[in-house]
């Protein structure tokens, strides 16, 4: 039984442990109607102030404590999460726009990071310790964390920041998107209590909160998951204080598939890496390359699993897969999928999709485009996926190479050690064999050239959050 959204109470903003309205507010729209389902305090600049203040003041506190007190109270989060589910991932259907299943799965995905930053160490790593000295490279907390989330999974990127900042001693004050803000402030609330005061704050707001958040001297480090543009103009804003950033920005990911492999054993596998979520995932697979002589076979086996998806609201019951999450995402999507039309693509594949209000777009694949083309240059982040071909593999591995984007790539063959060579050549962060994303908090992950700076997950992703200090001794 879902909640009525016209049931469903606004969050409040979350600073210094406390819930706050706001003079300002901010629509919330559900991207199945089209229409604003709530309203919740948009933060003003003088609250952020207020919550910098609260978060240094915090600091002084929480970064002293033991790595495994933080990780008791994370563990506290973990299963706060975890009884609130149910309201949760009706948030996150509500305003993102997936089924309901789904958005209960991405807060059961998030939960992995309290599974594993709960429970990892963070020792001094001694690289000498002789008769004439010992040298240590310890890992501090940077100090006030801004983690800045994105619309696609709103709760597990507040998650994937969240958790790895505070294990390290940072305090952490998350801006969610303005698309998304309803899950990520109602955590604040439910941690009300949970976390000590200033530990974690919740701010709800549009650019203008946004760019004051970054240029602010009251935070550390920036956290920041979204566009190449946007990661740009943190980047910038945050040299003049000398702001550590990590940067896990937009991709266009190629996947590449050799000549061994079976359409009919990976069709399925690769409709689903490129359509996810909508296709609306940072590292889906975005530009398709095959054999040229195996072109329609490829189409007709990603094409035959296309049409088991059912695209409508996400409470619906039977529905796999939901809309555009908003207006100028859509919009994106309609531009690129013209121009490939425009440019001479066939559409192999055309989907179903509801009739009315919301942001539908049809799950499309075409074939007949290349380079030079917007829909292959540029990154669709929706439910599009263009198939090239090639005759040569090596002509293959420059083409996908040939952009600015470096997050994710793929290899799919039936030899999977003879894939390694094909992987080892292609410019991209993370590169896949036949599977395309896997983003875990076990795994580094972050891209290359303009896809990004620095990873998440891991213990590299954890000290991403740290600064070092070295202690050498004498003897």
């Amino acid at each position: 039984m879902t909640i009525a959204p016209d049931k469903i109470t606004s969050p409040q903003l979350t600073i210094d442990g406390k819930s706050q309205s706001s003079d300002e507010l901010l629509s919330v729209i559900d991207p199945s109607t089209g229409e604003a389902f709530i309203e919740v305090p948009a933060a003003s600049l003088e609250q952020l102030d207020a919550a910098v203040e609260a978060a240094n003041r915090a600091f002084a506190t929480w970064s002293k404590k033991p790595l495994t007190e933080r990780q008791e109270f994370i563990k506290t989060l973990g299963q706060v999460v975890r009884d609130n589910i149910d309201e949760l991932g009706e948030l996150v259907m509500r305003e993102q726009g997936k089924p309901l299943g789904n958005a209960k799965g991405e807060i059961m995905a998030s939960l992995r990071q309290v599974e594993v930053f709960g429970n990892i160490t963070l020792d001094p790593e001694i690289i000498k310790d002789d008769e004439t000295g010992r040298v240590e490279v310890r890992h501090d907390p940077i100090g006030v964390v801004g983690a800045i989330t994105v619309w696609n999974y709103p709760f597990l990127a507040a998650m994937f920041k969240l958790v790895p900042g505070l294990v390290a001693g940072n305090t952490v004050i998350i801006k969610p998107s303005p698309y998304t803000p309803v899950s990520t402030l109602r955590l604040g609330e439910l941690l009300q209590g949970v976390l000590p005061d200033g530990v974690l704050q919740v701010l709800a707001g549009g650019d203008e909160l946004g760019r004051a958040l970054v240029a602010h001297e009251g935070i550390h480090k920036i956290s920041f998951t979204g566009s190449v543009p946007t990661g740009k103009a943190i980047m910038a804003s945050a040299a003049p204080t000398l702001k550590r950033v990590t940067l896990e920005l937009g991709g266009n990911d190629a996947g590449i598939v050799l000549e061994d492999a079976d359409p009919d054993v990976i069709g399925a596998d690769l409709f689903w890496a490129a359509f996810s979520n909508s296709g609306q995932v940072c590292a889906a697979l975005k530009r398709l390359y095959v054999p040229a002589d195996k072109v329609d076979a490829y189409a007709a086996a990603i094409a035959r699993e296309a049409a088991k998806v059912v695209v409508g609201p996400g409470d619906q019951e039977g529905v796999t897969a939901g809309p555009v999450q908003n207006a100028a995402q859509l919009k994106q999507v309609q531009r690129l999928a013209q121009a490939a039309i425009d440019g001479g693509a066939e559409v192999v594949f055309e989907g179903e999709v509801p009739e009315g209000p919301g942001y539908w777009f049809p799950t499309t694949i075409v074939k007949g485009v290349s380079e030079g083309n917007a829909l292959v240059d540029e990154e669709p982040f929706g439910p599009i996926l263009p198939i090239l071909t090639y005759t040569d593999l090596d002509e293959a591995i420059a083409r996908a190479n040939d952009t600015v984007y470096g997050l994710g790539a793929s290899v799919w063959t039936s030899d999977p050690d003879a894939a390694i060579e094909v992987a080892e050549r292609l410019e991209a962060g993370s590169v896949w064999v036949n599977q395309h994303p896997v983003v875990t908090a076990t795994i580094p992950f972050g891209g290359v050239k303009q896809s990004g700076v620095g990873v998440e997950g891991s213990i590299l992703g954890l000290k991403a959050y740290t600064n070092v200090r070295v202690v050498n001794i004498k003897r």
